[in-house]
């Protein structure tokens, strides 16, 4: 088989499985708390991670890390995935999955603006006008069609769902500097992250967990958080052309839709996926320009 061929794939394969998890955060949470999936979902991902490393023999890239490396790797990982996915979780606790996984998404736009600031990057006009059609989709989303009010969604998931993006942007521009192998680098992470999120229970819930729940943060620990970052990773690098695999992100936001309509069971309101178009066509619009001026 072509690389290319197993690139696209890959890459198809990562972006199915992406599609399914914010159908997994709400089945997952309509069992467990979120701080109990916030364990039990970074506990099963350090163990695929391990896995991971073990089926790649990238262990000694680990014995090799400077402690510098691993002390920053630990560091991000209180963004991600403590700070992140508790934030996120919450998000979904309040709000439809149609909802906050469309908000959620416009991570990519808030990493361009924070880039300006805190990488020395120019914005552009096209990123401007681009902001202005996915913030434009996040309202129809949020407020349900009805522009002149909030009262479709709960402001403070809302606001979470939005906040969300910021904590995403800032560990991956916080990574931008790290020459440890990115699964290592997710795994000392995770391994650091653990211990607060088992606290978090300790504090503020309880370590009784309901089988269904288990299964839920398992999905949601191998998917969203282990795995299939693994299948992006080695699409990107079989891939001749990154723009090809990368555009394919592009269809997880639709395809989230089938899975929260015909297995989570919620009604898809005419202003989600209006809203949604919105959201992907200035993300995608914005990807498609090169220039400061493009």
């Amino acid at each position: 088989m072509q690389r290319q061929k197993q690139a696209t794939l890959l890459g198809l394969a990562a972006v199915l499985a992406w599609s399914t998890v914010a159908t997994a955060f709400k089945l997952a949470l309509r069992y467990l708390d979120v701080y109990q999936l916030l364990f039990l979902a970074n506990a099963f991902s350090l163990g695929a991670l391990s896995l991971t490393l073990t089926l790649g023999g990238r262990w000694p890239l680990l014995k090799g890390a400077d402690r510098g490396q691993i002390l920053r790797s630990g560091a991000l990982g209180l963004l991600n995935p403590l700070l992140y996915y508790l934030i996120l979780f919450r998000a979904y606790d309040l709000l439809p999955a149609q909802v906050a996984q469309p908000l959620n998404y416009t991570w990519a736009l808030t990493l361009a603006y924070l880039s300006v600031p805190l990488l020395g990057h120019r914005l552009r006009r096209r990123d401007i006008v681009a902001g202005l059609v996915c913030y434009g989709g996040a309202v129809v989303i949020a407020t349900g069609g009805k522009i002149t009010g909030f009262g479709a969604a709960n402001p403070l998931g809302v606001a979470l769902a939005l906040v969300s993006t910021v904590v995403w942007s800032l560990y991956w521009i916080g990574g931008r500097r790290s020459t440890l192998d990115p699964v290592v680098s997710l795994f000392v992470g995770f391994l650091c992250a653990v211990p607060f999120t088992a606290l978090a229970v300790a504090l503020r819930s309880d370590f009784v967990f309901p089988a269904p729940g288990v299964w839920g943060a398992l999905y949601v620990g191998c998917i969203e958080m282990g795995f299939t970052f693994v299948l992006w990773l080695t699409a990107m690098r079989l891939t001749s052309s990154t723009a090809r695999i990368a555009n394919l992100i592009f269809l997880s936001p639709f395809l989230s839709l089938v899975f929260i309509q015909f297995v989570l069971g919620e009604a898809i309101q005419p202003s989600t996926p209006a809203g949604l178009v919105l959201i992907v066509g200035g993300l995608w619009w914005q990807s498609r320009g090169a220039g400061p001026e493009a």
